[in-house]
């Protein structure tokens, strides 16, 4: 990023249900291709880079997340906010700017990440709904969840799991909470009876590692699959996971804590 001495980080909030995930791919709606392409309309020009602090999945929403923009020359970021707003999609917000140094890097001087899954039980709800919730069914057992939530804990291998991608070969990461909590009304989009989130911080994440966390902590609830065997995964060496992947309409970056910011 030499050749673009000025670094802005800026913090986004969007609603994945429409994209294909954070990263450019050819042929689909992601959200960083229609950062580009309204950041190009508003800069009048191309001549910029931008590089994600996360990498979210298809589906995957996220409420306080970042990305830096490397610019070559620097920008008045008063109105370019406001502006970029007012032509980006109604499901993506952008909610700060701020210049940072060039040895600042988005994803290394990450301290940690805070993850939301947020799920419903009971009857199931109404479709509108269906774009920042998932459903669980009837009759999971909260209280055994909770146990079992509070396994995650700890610093662990997690390749159980976890989608292994190419070169994988470390998969211990450190979890510094891990919780299943009822929705209390405060949360601001998404006032609920019978809803849940379970959250979890992390120095990291494998890739869907959260989503099938979450599924293990469903099959629990349902009786499919103890407590014990869960916390047995952790020293098992089989390559498998031991859980599908929940639905990715529940899963919500929820903030990104940076070293020195």
């Amino acid at each position: 990023m030499l050749t673009r001495p000025f670094s802005y980080l800026i913090g986004i909030q969007y609603l994945g249900l429409r994209y294909h995930g954070w990263q450019v791919q050819k042929g689909v709606k992601t959200i960083q291709g229609t950062l580009e392409r309204v950041f190009r309309y508003v800069l009048g020009h191309e001549d910029f880079t931008i590089l994600g602090s996360s990498r979210t999945d298809s589906g995957v929403s996220c409420l306080q997340g970042a990305f830096v923009i490397y610019l070559r020359e620097a920008a008045d970021w008063d109105e370019l906010l406001k502006y970029s707003n007012e032509h980006l999609p109604a499901d993506i917000r952008l909610l700060y700017v701020k210049a940072v140094d060039r040895s600042f890097n988005v994803i290394q001087h990450v301290a940690k990440k805070r993850y939301g899954y947020y799920f419903s039980l009971g009857e199931k709800p109404h479709p509108f709904q269906s774009g920042a919730l998932a459903y669980a069914g009837r009759g999971l057992d909260i209280a055994l969840m909770r146990e079992a939530a509070a396994l995650f804990v700890g610093r662990h291998d997690f390749r159980r799991f976890c989608t292994h991608g190419k070169q994988l070969d470390d998969f211990v990461r450190e979890i510094y909470v891990s919780e299943l909590l009822p929705l209390d009304g405060k949360v601001a989009f998404w006032p609920r009876e019978d809803a849940y989130v379970f959250r979890v911080d992390g120095n990291g994440f494998l890739m869907h590692q959260v989503r099938r966390m979450v599924a293990a902590l469903f099959m629990v609830g349902r009786g499919e699959l103890s407590v014990q065997s869960l916390a047995a995964a952790f020293v098992d060496p089989t390559p498998s996971p031991v859980s599908p992947k929940a639905a990715p309409q529940g899963l919500v970056l929820e903030e990104v804590f940076f070293n020195g910011i």
